[in-house]
C-alpha cells in the first residue's frame, strides 16, 4: 500500500497531473505521451516512473513499445473525481493543447490502421468469401452467450478488437489479449475511433495468459484456434481463467481440405471436428453445452460452447 502522502507528491507535479489526465482518456505509449506533452522521452519516462512507483499508472511492454494505463488502486476514483470538479482546467490553455495533440495521436493510429487494412484487405476478403457472412456468425455468437450475463470477458487473440466491440457493452469488464503488438495497436485505434468504453488490451500468449485463475466468466476464442500448434493447451489455458459456471466459446472452421490456407494465411490446423473439441473440453474440465453449425460456403463455421461446472442455477418461481 503506497502512503497517501507519496501519492499526493506524485500527482502534484504539473506534468504528472497532465499525464494522469491524458491516461484517463486513453492508453498511450511513452512515445505518444512525449508527443502530446511536447517533451523528450527521457524526461517523460522519469515522470512515468514516479507515477508508476506510486501505483497511479501501470506500464505494459508490447514488443519494443511500452504502453501506459491508469492503475486500479482505491485512490483512483477519488483522484478522478477531483479532476472532474476542477472547473479551471476547462479553460486551461495547456489542457486545450494536450487535447489537440491527443486528437492528433488518435488520428495517427486511425491512419495506420487504415493502411494495414488496405494492405491486407485482399487476403481477408478471400477467406471471408469462402464461408458464411460474419454478420451471421456474430448473430449466432450473441444467441449462444447473450441470454446470460457476460460478466468478466476475456477475448483471446483479440486481433483488431471486434469481439470487444461486440460484447464489451454487456460485460462488467472486457479484456482483449493478443500476442502481436501490431494487432494491439490496431485494436486500440479501432476501439478509440468507435468510442468503445471500458475495454482493456494486453499483450499475452494464448498458452500462458497473463491473468489469474478464476478471473473470467466468459472467454472467447474467435477464429484463433486454427493458428494454434497445441489447440488443447490453448483451451485448457482458457478454462483455467474461468470461475465456476464460466463459459468458453470457440468459433472456428469445421475440418476442411483447403491446404492453400496453410501457405497463404499461416493456418496451422485445417479446422476441427466435434470429437476433437469435445475431447479438449473434457480434458480441460469443461462440460459441452451447445454446438452450432453455420454452412454457406466452401468452409463451414462451427461454434462450440463449454462451461465449467459449479454454476448456481436459479430456482424456478
Amino acid at each position: 500500500m503506497v502512503p497517501l502522502l507519496d501519492i499526493f507528491r506524485a500527482i502534484a507535479d504539473p506534468t504528472r497531473l497532465r499525464i494522469f489526465a491524458l491516461l484517463r482518456a486513453m492508453d498511450l505509449s511513452v512515445g505518444e505521451l512525449a508527443q502530446v506533452l511536447d517533451q523528450s522521452q527521457p524526461r517523460v519516462s522519469r515522470h512515468v516512473r514516479i507515477l508508476a512507483d506510486a501505483g497511479l499508472i501501470v506500464r505494459r511492454k508490447e514488443g519494443s513499445w511500452v504502453f501506459l494505463s491508469l492503475g486500479e488502486g482505491a485512490v483512483m476514483a477519488p483522484l478522478s473525481v477531483l479532476l472532474d470538479i476542477d472547473g479551471g482546467r476547462a479553460g486551461d490553455a495547456v489542457a486545450a493543447r494536450d487535447a489537440e495533440r491527443l486528437a492528433a495521436v488518435k488520428a495517427d493510429r486511425a491512419a495506420a490502421a487504415e493502411r494495414y487494412f488496405a494492405a491486407h484487405a485482399d487476403d481477408w476478403d478471400a477467406i471471408r468469401s469462402l464461408h458464411v457472412a460474419e454478420s451471421a456468425v456474430e448473430a449466432a455468437m450473441v444467441a449462444l452467450i447473450g441470454h446470460r450475463p457476460i460478466g468478466r470477458l476475456v477475448d483471446v487473440g483479440t486481433g483488431t478488437g471486434r469481439m470487444l466491440e461486440l460484447f464489451a457493452g454487456q460485460a462488467s469488464r472486457a479484456l482483449g489479449v493478443d500476442r502481436s503488438p501490431e494487432m494491439l495497436r490496431l485494436a486500440r485505434a479501432k476501439l478509440s475511433e468507435r468510442a468503445i468504453a471500458g475495454a482493456e488490451l494486453r499483450q499475452g500468449d494464448m498458452y500462458a495468459l497473463p491473468l489469474d485463475d478464476g478471473s473470467a466468466d466468459t472467454v472467447i476464442l474467435h477464429q484463433v484456434l486454427h493458428y494454434a500448434h497445441q489447440p488443447g493447451v490453448a483451451i485448457a489455458e482458457a478454462a483455467r481463467l474461468l470461475a465456476a459456471g464460466g463459459r468458453v466459446l470457440i468459433v472456428d472452421f469445421a475440418s476442411h481440405d483447403r491446404e492453400e490456407l496453410r501457405a497463404r494465411d499461416a493456418h496451422v490446423r485445417l479446422g476441427f471436428d466435434d470429437a476433437q473439441v469435445g475431447g479438449w473440453f473434457a480434458a480441460a474440465g469443461l462440460e459441452p453445452v451447445r454446438t452450432e453449425t453455420l454452412e454457406g460456403g466452401e468452409l463451414t463455421v462451427k461454434l462450440w460452447l463449454g462451461e465449467r461446472p459449479g454454476r448456481v442455477k436459479e430456482k424456478a418461481a
